[in-house]
């Protein structure tokens, strides 16, 4: 089998330049991978994969404008390719957002070399990953007080977006907007929305 043949073509995506240009040396140096694309956003990333249409898909958790689970989720509305999410800090939560979006691999960035290689290759063959650390402190992790709303509202409040622009992105009235985002305060015990979308953030709910 010639390398052509042989190739899983890779589109990365990692905020962090020197890390994503790292991975990717380490790929192109695989017999039988190539990687066909690079991002530094999550909105990058799914023009790059829509342009390129890569075998897989590996994404930083956290980037800019969008992170990796929104990226993965706009990436598989219009095409199916398997998806791996790394990142330096998983939560239960988290993972269990990614699986629910469609992700086939949660690796952490701790991950030794060999055995990430070995995981993109078993994603791309049709397998799952999910680390079995992260997996285990998920069966046991207490579930979140907030509604599906709340969090939709905390995760729009986080980067600091106004309360009218909110309430148009949603197509709720502003009164509307400022109660949710109270009632989520006043469960997580936080003094302001920022407050509680951080903390909301930090769990993995958002």
């Amino acid at each position: 089998m010639t390398r052509q043949d042989a190739e899983i073509r890779l589109v990365l995506a990692d905020d962090e330049g020197l890390l994503r240009e790292a991975l990717s040396s380490l790929l192109d140096l695989e017999h039988d991978m190539s990687v066909v694309g690079s991002a530094r956003t999550g909105a990058e990333a799914v023009a790059v994969v829509a342009e390129q249409e890569p075998d897989l898909v590996v994404l930083d958790l956290e980037m800019p404008e969008m992170d990796g689970i929104e990226a993965a989720k706009a990436i598989l509305s219009t095409r199916s390719v398997p998806i791996v999410i790394v990142t330096r800090h998983a939560r239960p939560a988290t993972l269990r957002r990614a699986l629910q979006a469609g992700v086939r691999g949660f690796v952490p960035k701790a991950t030794p070399a060999a055995q990430f290689l070995k995981i993109l290759r078993d994603v791309h063959g049709g397998a799952r990953y999910v680390d079995p650390e992260i997996a285990a402190s998920a069966l046991v992790e207490d579930p979140c007080p907030l509604s599906q709303r709340e969090l939709e509202l905390l995760a729009l409040a986080r980067p600091g977006t106004p309360v009218s622009e909110i309430a148009e992105r949603t197509s709720l009235s502003e009164g509307t907007v400022r109660n949710y985002l109270s009632s989520a305060t006043i469960k997580l015990n936080a003094r302001t929305r920022h407050e509680a979308a951080h903390l909301a953030w930090s769990e993995g709910w958002i």
